[in-house]
């Protein structure tokens, strides 16, 4: 994403010129090793089989520039782009809401989420949800067809009058939840808004659910300053929420709305599942010059330090598992432990982390 630290930078009209030089080597260091060639990789998910991952190939938290959605093929470490800007796609009924305008016109990609749906016309289909601020804000609803060999525009959820979402995630019923950041307003109106929840504190954000049907509702207990990335816990009785600008990371139960449990970790990005059934969490730890410096990188990979962090999903006792910055990659929005390797994402830059993991 475009880094919630630029925003407070921006806000208390920083110099943010300048800062650190993009990393432009493609070669290894140590047990990490790029995978270059992507656009922006902002968000990362593990194909059923377990031999590929999509990939968000972000635009921007404005939609300003357009994306793809790709496939990274594990054992040949290709990438193969499956849907980009422009390839519309039919309207189909059961996916998404019926008021749907259409294909997105452009797609600009953010948060991304694989669900298997159970009910409906599309029962036992592989979803693919997208959070997209191209155009609109919405959430867009692909078909995973031939296990992931390509994707088919299904449908849309377009968001409430000032939503801004960053993460989703579906649900067996064709819903989803979806992060609301802050209100989407414009001009001065966004940097009140942006004001408030970076230097105030001020809880900005929280997490919605979509119900076909239904609509929209607030998830009570998701109140947060700048609610990013979230998870669905496996028994979808909780639900996990990243504040990007101060309060951690908690557990929600989705029964009484309460807080069940709260860690302190900073400046928090993406949640992903593990195969090992833990919690990764990223973690920019960066200055908020050299997270900014990283918008609209000319070539290469944003060398903006950062952490994934291994989160216990009982308990929130986590550990980091690796630090990153400078080559080979910086900026990690996303870490996605697959076996004995972690994949690693970033808003800004030209490559996809492949590291092994130290037992």
């Amino acid at each position: 994403m475009r880094s919630s630290i630029g925003v407070a930078c921006a806000l208390l009209a920083l110099a943010c010129a300048g800062g650190s030089e993009p990393v432009v080597s493609c070669d290894a260091v140590g047990d990490a090793r790029p995978l270059c060639g992507f656009q922006n990789p902002e968000d990362l998910v593990l194909l059923p089989g377990g031999a590929s991952l999509l990939v968000s190939e972000y635009g921007g938290m404005e939609g300003e520039h357009p994306g793809a959605h790709s496939r990274l093929d594990l054992a040949s470490e290709q990438r193969t782009v499956l849907y980009k800007s422009g390839d519309g796609g039919e309207l189909r009924a059961g996916w998404g809401d019926p008021a749907c305008p259409g294909a997105p016109q452009p797609l600009s990609p953010h948060g991304i989420d694989l669900e298997r749906i159970e009910v409906g016309p599309f029962e036992h289909e592989l979803a693919l949800l997208v959070v997209n601020h191209g155009g609109r804000e919405s959430v867009e609803f692909f078909e995973v067809l031939d296990g992931g060999a390509a994707l088919a525009w299904r449908g849309c959820a377009v968001a409430p009058e000032q939503g801004w979402w960053n993460e989703v995630v579906g649900t067996p019923d064709g819903g989803f939840y979806a992060s609301h950041m802050l209100p989407k307003r414009g001009g001065v109106g966004q940097l009140v808004e942006l004001f408030r929840a970076a230097l105030l504190h001020r809880a900005s954000g929280y997490v919605v659910r979509w119900t076909p049907g239904k609509g929209f509702a607030q998830v009570p207990g998701t109140e947060v300053v700048f609610a990013n990335g979230i998870a669905l816990s496996p028994d979808g009785a909780s639900l996990y929420v990243n504040s990007t600008l101060g309060d951690g990371l908690r557990r929600v139960s989705l029964a009484s709305g309460k807080v069940e449990a709260q860690t302190d970790l900073p400046t928090l990005d993406n949640l992903a599942w593990g195969t090992d059934g833990q919690l990764y969490a990223a973690s920019i730890t960066a200055g908020v010059l050299e997270v900014q410096a990283c918008n609209d990188l000319p070539r290469g990979a944003c060398p903006a330090a950062f952490e994934i962090v291994r989160v216990d999903p009982a308990t929130l006792a986590h550990e980091v598992v690796y630090h990153g910055g400078g080559a080979p990659m910086g900026g990690g929005t996303v870490g996605l432990r697959v076996g004995d390797e972690l994949f690693i994402g970033s808003f800004a830059g030209d490559r996809v982390l492949r590291v092994a993991l130290k037992h």
